[in-house]
């Protein structure tokens, strides 16, 4: 977490949130203060509830995974907030974070250097055939590509069709970063080409790095290189 994300939510009087980022917060965080927890699936609900405790006057923080405008909560407290009219009358900070996209890349090397999409392969909220057109096109367009959400208990269809729409778009030797639990217990970090990727360690927790025609391994390191080489040096 940024030092900004920590200190408001010290400062905040209630912090609610998903379970496991309720659980992932240090302890001395949330000493005194009123939690307000829901498994998956109860986004709107948790929203809620930030919201009738922010009306109160209560200092509310509502915790994201990595950042909260990457897939996370502020984009529904905006939409709730503009449905119930109240965006000009709660004091409200969108306080950025570090995305898992930034984090796996990090520890990846430099995958991300040049021009990238990023997408998620959950189909609850997005209809699959758009979500593979969008893969489609990315690939077309030799853009890296971020996957989140690839694959969970009940839904590994989909990741098997994106590997085999990138070997068809891109041959099987495109270099792949795979990321499980980045910067958290458990952290596990592969770099390999798409056809060796073990599908069966991919799950929700884990952010996948589809290299663009450029992209190359450098011993542990994955590269997506911007082209310096050949403006600058002769």
């Amino acid at each position: 977490m940024t030092k900004k994300a920590i200190s408001a939510i010290d400062k905040s009087e209630v912090i609610v949130g998903y379970t496991t980022y309720i659980d992932l917060l240090e302890e001395g965080l949330k000493k005194g203060k009123e939690i307000i927890s829901t498994g998956m699936m109860k986004e709107i609900e948790r929203c809620k509830a930030a919201i009738e405790k922010a009306k109160l006057g209560k200092n509310t923080v509502i915790v994201s995974g990595g950042d909260p405008g990457i897939y996370g909560m502020a984009g529904l407290i905006l939409e709730l907030l503009a449905k119930e009219e109240l965006i000009d009358k709660i004091d409200l900070e969108i306080i950025p974070g570090v995305p898992a996209l930034c984090a796996a890349s990090a520890l990846l090397g430099a995958p991300i250097m040049h021009d990238f999409v990023s997408i998620s392969l959950s189909d609850l909220l997005t209809p699959w055939e758009l979500i593979k057109k969008r893969v489609t096109l990315a690939l077309e367009g030799d853009f890296v590509i971020v996957l989140y959400n690839p694959s969970s208990k009940k839904r590994k269809k989909q990741l098997k069709e994106v590997i085999e729409l990138i070997k068809e778009k891109k041959g099987d030797k495109i270099v792949v970063g795979i990321v499980k639990d980045a910067t958290r217990e458990g952290e596990k970090v592969i770099i390999a080409d798409i056809k060796s990727l073990d599908q069966e360690m991919v799950d929700m927790r884990t952010i996948l790095i589809i290299g663009n025609s450029k992209t190359k391994i450098y011993n542990d390191f994955m590269i997506t290189p911007r082209g310096y080489e050949n403006k600058y040096v002769s």
